[in-house]
Order: structure tokens, then sequence, then C-alpha cells
């Protein structure tokens, strides 16, 4: 990092902040619209912003059309799969005419403006082209991560109401064939809204797959489209571009609501901003496009872009450990994104897996998804040898709040730190009781002064009270809530502590789970920690964490591990009891399910996990407590 870099970046934030519509309106200008806009801003309704109000655009033709002329021999996706063995590899013309293709097979089965498609598809192509037929004629898409359990998808179709279901007849995870009509036919017996059509992607995986009379053939359909020209839908920047259910680790699952032109101006910025990805360039995002990383950088900001997206089907380590290294090498990567978790789990692998594919074409590694500690980021740090940017965002925001820009020119990486706030985010580190700010090196909890910046959600899908009780509602209509508690340093740069609401009081003395999990990781033979408040009568809580060592050879004694916090927090942060697993249990967003855990840990039952990965990482946690007492 130079000094120009810094007073660079600080000149741009500050810009996004007090010249906030001229700043905007200057994004804005790499994204086609059909009627320009002529109002950046309209907060008439706080705390919902509305941006650019008065312009219509599409979100399908700025992904895919406009790049046609210079782009169309160019890789728009290509799709690997360890899975089954395959590779594809689409072009933007190619891209284009299968998007025709599938909004008139949409427009066949009566999807039109406005109307809901729900999406329950694996890591395939066809989901991106499903996807981008539905904003190519205004629908409105819920994409559900593939194998979700039958209960959750029959809420999210009750609160959608979709008119069509586009599914895969199976998916396959780690050589696990899951068929997913099953599930879909077991949600549909339990909804409470008219029965939406279903249209079905054979893949050939589920030998015991039967068609009912009743549904649709995507290939059959898309045949009978071959030639389809459908022109886009123009459409007001905030008519609703998609709905993304979050994780429902707590309560019933919200419907994050994105809306249009907001949604296309943030990602394309952050592209050229935060991520520094130009046009012909390729990038590979290690997520799921059932998550928002994947709806984001997987999907929508490299098309908008004009870039070529990687789309991996398959595990991280299957079938070896060096899988996603060698894509970099093959295809020339020079973005990639990914999780801590999945780094955590190349890390058991050793260094070696990365260090023996040629990496040059790698500028740098993004990781998000949950915090990034300190050790980890180190690991990675040293076995790229290139730079590994933590950034930290939510569902509800689309892109990132607090990150590192290679764009603008990097900052100071600080391990364990997320770095500086992006532009456009207003950010507030406040008490959590007073509302008042906390001075540097203290905790709070973060904070976003409103409006939020474009690409923000718009408002819970169907209940616009739910959004301003549930994000507005601490200090006024003025202040969006995190939900989460972090630091903030002398040079500006956050610490993430975990979730405002997973505070752990001991005697009266408050810590966030992060920073007990950050020290026990600090200890070369551990690779994950969980840590929880467990209700105590005496004190208020103790503290249990839940470890998985690296190397079963090396473990630690639990002693050492208690010591270790003991001398680095505080006498009152140091664990009551440690348990040793082989994993913890997380949703498939790589969150960890602490509310599941601690309800194992007090006896309780979890209850309803529809997201959790694997729950035998559950089963783990219920069999070392029941052993310890």
């Amino acid at each position: 990092m130079t000094m120009n870099n810094l007073s660079k970046y600080e000149h741009f934030y500050k810009d996004s902040i007090e010249n906030r519509e001229t700043f905007w309106s200057a994004q804005a200008k790499n994204i086609d619209w059909q009627t320009p806009f002529t109002q950046v801003l309209d907060y008439s309704q706080p705390p919902f912003a509305k941006w650019f109000p008065d312009g219509l655009t599409n979100l399908c033709h700025n992904a895919v059309d406009r790049h046609l002329p210079t782009r169309g021999d160019q890789a728009a996706i290509i799709w690997t799969s360890s899975e089954v063995n395959d590779t594809r590899t689409i072009t933007y013309t190619q891209l284009h005419a299968q998007v025709n293709q599938a909004a008139a097979l949409l427009q066949e089965l009566g999807v039109g403006l406005g109307d809901r498609v729900l999406i329950y598809m694996p890591m395939v192509p066809e989901t991106v082209v499903a996807m981008l037929a539905c904003v190519r004629i205004g629908a409105v898409h819920s994409v559900v991560f593939g194998g979700l359990a039958s209960a959750a998808m029959a809420s999210r179709i009750d609160d959608a109401t979709p008119r069509l279901v586009i599914i895969a007849e199976a998916g396959s995870r780690g050589g696990r064939i899951i068929p997913y009509k099953p599930l879909l036919d077991d949600a549909l017996r339990i909804i409470h809204v008219p029965r939406p059509k279903v249209l079905i992607l054979n893949r050939g995986l589920d030998t015991t797959f039967q068609p009912d009379f009743d549904t649709f053939d995507w290939a059959e359909g898309m045949q009978r489209h071959v030639l389809a020209r459908v022109a886009p839908v123009w459409v007001p920047s905030s008519h609703p571009s998609y709905i993304l259910y979050t994780s429902g680790t707590t309560g019933k699952p919200k419907g994050v609501q994105r809306d249009t032109g907001g949604h296309a101006v943030a990602l394309r910025a952050s592209m050229e901003h935060i991520f520094g990805v130009k046009p012909g360039e390729v990038m590979f995002s290690g997520s799921d496009i059932g998550w928002v990383v994947g709806h984001s950088y997987i999907v929508y900001a490299p098309l908008l872009t004009g870039a070529t997206t990687l789309v991996y089907e398959g595990l991280p380590i299957r079938p070896n450990p060096g899988i996603w290294w060698s894509l970099v090498e093959k295809h020339r990567v020079n973005c990639m994104f990914t999780s801590p978790t999945a780094i955590r789990l190349l890390k058991r692998s050793k260094a070696e897996w990365i260090r023996k594919y040629d990496l040059d074409s790698l500028r740098c590694l993004f990781l998000a998804g949950e915090p990034l500690d300190r050790e980890t980021h180190r690991w990675i740090a040293d076995a790229l040898l290139k730079p590994v940017i933590d950034n930290y965002w939510q569902t509800e925001t689309g892109w990132p709040i607090l990150t590192n820009f290679v764009g603008l020119g990097l900052l100071e990486t600080k391990f364990g730190s997320p770095a500086r706030p992006a532009y456009g985010y207003d950010m507030h580190l406040v008490d959590e009781v007073s509302g008042k700010p906390v001075a540097a090196n203290e905790k709070g909890t973060l904070m976003i002064h409103a409006p939020l910046p474009p690409g923000c959600m718009s408002t819970v899908w169907g209940d616009d009270a739910h959004f301003v009780k549930t994000y507005f509602s601490r200090f006024g209509h003025e202040m969006y809530a995190t939900f989460d508690y972090a630091m903030r340093d002398e040079d500006g740069y956050y610490f993430i502590m975990g979730r405002d609401d997973d505070v752990i009081n001991v005697a009266g003395q408050r810590l966030g789970t992060r920073e007990v999990e950050e020290v026990l990781c600090s200890h070369p033979a551990v690779a994950e920690a969980a840590a929880v408040g467990v209700h105590d009568d005496m004190r208020g809580q103790k503290i249990y964490a839940f470890v998985v060592v690296a190397d079963a050879g090396m473990t630690p004694s639990k002693k050492e591990l208690m010591d270790l916090v003991g001398s680095e927090i505080s006498t009152f942060a140091r664990p009551k009891k440690i348990y040793f697993v082989s994993a913890l249990p997380k949703t498939r967003s790589s969150k960890i399910l602490r509310r599941a855990i601690l309800a194992i840990a007090e006896g309780r039952d979890p209850g309803e996990l529809p997201t959790i990965e694997d729950m035998t990482a559950l089963e783990q946690i219920r069999k070392a407590v029941a052993a310890a007492e």
C-alpha cells in the first residue's frame, strides 16, 4: 500500500457520502438505460430508498445483449463439474440464444411481468439461463439452493406464490445423487397457495425419475423455441429483480427483495472498484448460485461487466484438494472468491496442493461468508503469495460493506480485518443501548446510516412493516442494524466480533463469540472453533467451546486451550468446557449454527434445521455433550 492509495480511497469514500447523488449518477453511466433517469434518489419515505426511480432498464439486456457487438464470441460461462466429469463453454452469443429460448418457454407457460418463478436447481448453466430469462421478461426469480428440505421449500412457495417452479430432477454432491423431484412433491402437498406449474430439467442422474403428466420438460420446451427472439421488457429501476430468502437459522426466513436498476449499478461498480475485474477477464466464485454470493458474483456482476464467469459444480476437495487451483491454472482465472470455511477445509490438506499449480493469472483471492480468523488469513496469504482480501457483507446488502479495493489500489492488509467501509456505506459503531458512538478499540454494534446505497435490499418481500421493524427500529429510521458486533481500530479498520445477539455475558462481562473463537483458532493445531454462552444460574452464562483440530495427532490438551483464552482475553473468558469434534454444524452457506449448538449444550431441542449442510456434525455435538455429562 502507498499513501496515494489511502488518499485516493479516502477521497473516493468521502465523495460517495457527501456528494451521494453525483457519485452514483456517475456510476450509473456504466449501465444501459432505455429511458434515462432524471432523479438519482427518491428518499421521500424513509427508510425506503428508491434509486434512479424514473429510469427504465433491463437486467438481462445489460448482462447479455449489450456485449454481443464486441464480445459475442467470448466465453460468458465456463461450466465444469467434478460431480459428472463434464465441461461446457457458452459464449455470449450462445447465452443470448439460450436465454431467448427460455424466455419464450416461460411465456408459453404463462409467466409474465411481475410473476414469481422459483428456481430449485444445482450448479448447472441452465440455472443461470433460467435466472436471466426471468429478468428478461420482467419476472421475479427466487432461487433456492438444491436439496432444501420440503417444509422449508413449502414456506418459500407460500410466501412468494410463484406461477412456475423450475427444477432439475436431481443434483449431485460429493458423488451422492440427491433427487429433487420427491422433495418438491412433498412441498407441493403442504402448500397453502395455488399449485404452480413445474418445469423439469432431466439430467439423467436419478434413474428412478418418471415425469408426471402435469409437468413440463425443459429440453423439449427449449427445442420448441430454438429460433425465438424475445425483446427485453424495460422495467422501472425499482422493479423487483429477485427474492432471496435468508438461511432461516432464526425464525421465519425473510424474503430479501432486490431492485433492478440499483442492483445493476452497484454490482457493475463493485467489479471495477473493489474486485478490479475488467471486461474479458475471468472470475471464479466458489459458492452456490442459491446464495447471495452466487447471485452477485457468479451470475450478475461478471456478466454485467462483460467478463467470463467460471461456474463449478463440486466440492473443493474432490477429487483432490487441488481441484480449484487446477481450474485457476487451466482457465487463467484473474479473481477468485470463496469462504473462510472452504479455506479452513483446504488448510487441512497443506499448501502443497496450492503451490503445485501455475497461479500467475490470479491477482487476488476474496473471502466472505463468516468472520475470517487471523491464522487462516495468514496461512492462505502465505500459501498463495497473493493478496487475500477479507470482505464483510450480508444477503441484505448484496455487495461488500467492509472490504479492500483492488480497483482503487489496495490498502494495507490487517489479518483478521475486512478493512474499511466500501464507498456508499455511511458506517457507525455505537453503544448498543444508548446508540452513542464508541471510541477506537471499543466494541459496539455496527450500524449504517440511511439511506442504504444502491444494490441493497429495497424491502422484505410483501412486508414493508417487517423491513422497518427488523432493520430500522433500534435508533429510529435513520440507522440500519447489521446485527453484528465489531471493533474499529485507530486506523479505521473494522474487526467483526460476531452477531450482537451472540454476545456472551459472564458475570456482567460482555464479549462476542468471535473473540473466543479467534483466540482458539490462533493455536496451530486448531482448524475451527465455535463458542456459545450456556445459561448459568450464578454467573449468567458460561462459555462452552467446540473445537475442530487440523490433525488428530496434534490434539492439544483442553487445559492448554482454556489457558490460552484466559491469557489472551481474561480469566472471565476462559471456557468452562471444551469439546473436540471433527466438524461443526453449518448451513450450506457456511454459517455456523451456534443456536443449534447452544440448544444442545443446554439440553434443548434445536428444532428443524432445513439449511443444515451435514446433520452428522450436529450429532457429534450431541454425543460430545452427552459423553461429558
